[in-house]
């Protein structure tokens, strides 16, 4: 998993209200596009300056503002404005590595998520924190850099003329998390194919060399996506509960079926991580079985030779007075004896079932 979020050092102590970018920049320019929504019209435009949004402040159509880019600190604080949005929610829009959470401010809802992206050609699961802010018609949506997750919505709002047109800037708001839920359930699916053919393999073969190294990769992996799909899981929780005006009655179905698909996504997650424990439980067993195998092995060689080494030093010693050494047979005797005893201790274990 790639472009995960943490505090930097320089960040630590900066004030709540403080508009500045704690994140790695992503981009040389902040990208701002607009759609401009009506049952039967839907423009879109491509802003170049914040002057150019000051026609959408109290427009009669449903807005839905999405910035590709947080890095530009003078263009944060001009939306801000405009849009009067508090500073300690902006703060929070600019920092990447805020847990996923929602707040209610004096004219509108914020909420943060983060987004899951998985590259199929280079098998990297990519981070992106999205923010929301829902507010009257208006719609407000915060990326780190440009992406397609959303390109779906829009095909949606350009083709049909359908409750995406009309069911308001909440109703965009959960168009948008149901993608990226959406995309959380895809993933988890990925990696559960991956798990599961490993599982197979584990029951053909389940002490190869490489296998440890593919369960760790996999463990690692299941865990990055938990720490970020569980306080997802608690962020919806809280929306659906969250009482609010700029939530319609008639949408808060959607939101619920929102909540049910993230409580999917979790109970997945949930259950591949207990398969892939399993999985190195099996892995760990069969290792011991191995190795015990192997140690019953050498235990039986070693229990076989212990008389015969002993008769060996017995004979070693340097005395004149043994009359065997005299013997004209006396070393084929021994010989005989040895492999006697080592014949009877091999057919005595296996009638043991030692081996």
């Amino acid at each position: 998993m790639s472009n995960s979020h943490s505090k930097r050092k320089e960040y630590i102590g900066l004030s709540p209200y403080e508009l500045k970018y704690r994140g790695e920049k992503r981009g040389e320019k902040i990208r701002m596009t607009v759609f401009d929504i009506k049952l039967d019209e839907v423009r879109e435009l491509n802003i170049e300056s914040t002057e150019q949004l000051k026609e959408f402040v109290d427009s009669d159509s449903t807005t839905w503002l999405n910035v590709d880019g947080l890095h530009n600190e003078a263009v944060m604080r001009e939306i801000s404005a405009l849009f009067n949005i508090p500073a300690n929610i902006m703060s929070d829009v600019m920092d990447p590595s805020l847990r996923p959470q929602i707040k209610d401010f004096d004219n509108g809802i914020f909420a943060s998520i983060k987004m899951l992206e998985y590259d199929e050609k280079s098998n990297i699961v990519k981070v992106d924190n999205l923010c929301l802010l829902v507010m009257n018609r208006l719609l407000i949506s915060f990326q780190e850099e440009a992406g397609d997750l959303f390109d779906p919505v829009r095909e949606r709002i350009r083709k049909h003329k359908t409750k995406i047109r009309t069911g308001g800037s909440d109703y965009l708001a959960f168009a948008l998390l149901d993608v990226v839920i959406d995309h959380y359930n895809y993933i988890l699916g990925v990696y559960g194919e991956k798990v599961e053919t490993l599982e197979e393999r584990l029951v053909l073969n389940a002490t190869g060399k490489d296998v440890l190294s593919i369960l760790n990769i996999f463990k690692r992996e299941l865990n990055n996506l938990r720490r970020d799909i569980r306080p997802a899981k608690e962020m919806v929780m809280n929306l659906v509960k969250l009482d609010t005006d700029y939530i319609q009655d008639e949408n808060r179905t959607h939101y619920r079926e929102l909540q049910e698909n993230i409580n999917q996504a979790a109970e997945m997650l949930d259950y591949y991580r207990e398969v892939l424990y399993d999985e190195l439980d099996t892995y760990h067993s069969a290792m011991s079985t191995k190795l015990n195998d192997i140690m019953a092995v050498l235990t039986i060689f070693s229990v076989v030779f212990i008389p015969i080494t002993f008769l060996a030093g017995v004979y070693g010693m340097n005395f004149d007075n043994m009359p065997e050494l005299h013997t004209k047979y006396g070393y084929f005797v021994l010989w005989g004896v040895m492999i006697v005893i080592a014949i009877f201790m091999l057919i005595y274990f296996k009638r043991k079932k030692w081996f």
